[in-house]
């Protein structure tokens, strides 16, 4: 079985993000930048599949291809996927960010090249916080799709998807080939050892730019202007709840 999981370059989530002056975007100057954290455990999720690890019958993937829409640097972030386990590489060169839809073709258009069993990919990028392309995608391709997936299990031709709902736990069952997003349940990255990290090295990654694939990445909308969220007030404290209850009037709450 052939696991396709996409992978994205985002600022790192430790890092506070910063807007431009003229409120045209975030700052991406001199930030440390790193995989999506969503992603990172699609591809832990897609070794485990591969090794036989947790639930997952081992030889379960034969293959695991990571792929990556960016700029030139976005290889250090497919090193770190091949690092972990995955076996070869895919980047589409773009300098332009582009929109869910135009990420949603051209993985389309990989799937439709690769031929995957399995796309496995995060819930979504912290940068953007669309949670639209896993969606768009299974669209576009016809494939069944599960959401958020807190478990999978693969068997039988099937993928089986426990995932977390608002009255507890709701369970899935998907044939193959189908498009599942991960969330954060899912499991725990590991960290790639300095060996692995060397032979990531030798690992092939292919370089192919947007316009190969004859795909309309036109922009679709427009960034009005992009602002930080407005400063919380402090607090106030009260001595009783009758005093509780007098400010929640006196602010408009009750």
């Amino acid at each position: 079985m052939k696991v396709l999981v996409p992978v994205k370059r985002v600022i790192d989530y430790n890092v506070k993000a910063r807007v431009k002056a003229d409120q045209s975007g975030v700052d991406l100057a001199n930030v440390k930048m790193s995989m999506n954290p969503f992603d990172e455990i699609a591809v832990e999720e897609a070794v485990r599949l591969k090794e036989g690890k947790e639930h997952h019958a081992a030889g379960t993937a034969t293959e695991i291809v990571v792929v990556s829409i960016g700029v030139t640097q976005a290889q250090e972030t497919i090193r770190t996927a091949l690092a972990m386990g995955a076996d070869r590489g895919l980047l589409i060169q773009s300098d332009a960010d582009l929109e869910p839809l135009a990420v949603a073709k051209l993985l389309k258009a990989v799937v439709e090249e690769e031929k995957p069993d399995l796309v496995l990919m995060g819930k979504q990028s912290i940068d953007g916080d669309n949670n639209a392309v896993g969606q768009m995608l299974a669209a576009l391709l016809d494939w069944p799709q599960a959401t958020f997936a807190g478990k999978l299990v693969i068997e039988g031709g099937k993928a089986t998807v426990t995932r977390e709902v608002d009255g507890g736990l709701q369970t899935l069952s998907a044939d193959l080939p189908a498009v599942v997003t991960v969330d954060l349940r899912l499991n725990t990255p590991r960290y790639a050892s300095l060996p692995n990290i060397m032979k990531a090295k030798k690992k092939e990654i292919a370089m192919k730019a947007v316009a190969d694939y004859g795909v309309d990445v036109a922009d679709r909308l427009k960034v009005l202007k992009v602002t930080e969220p407005p400063k919380r007030s402090a607090g106030v404290k009260v001595a009783d709840a009758a005093e509780l209850v007098s400010k929640l009037k006196s602010v408009g709450a009750l």
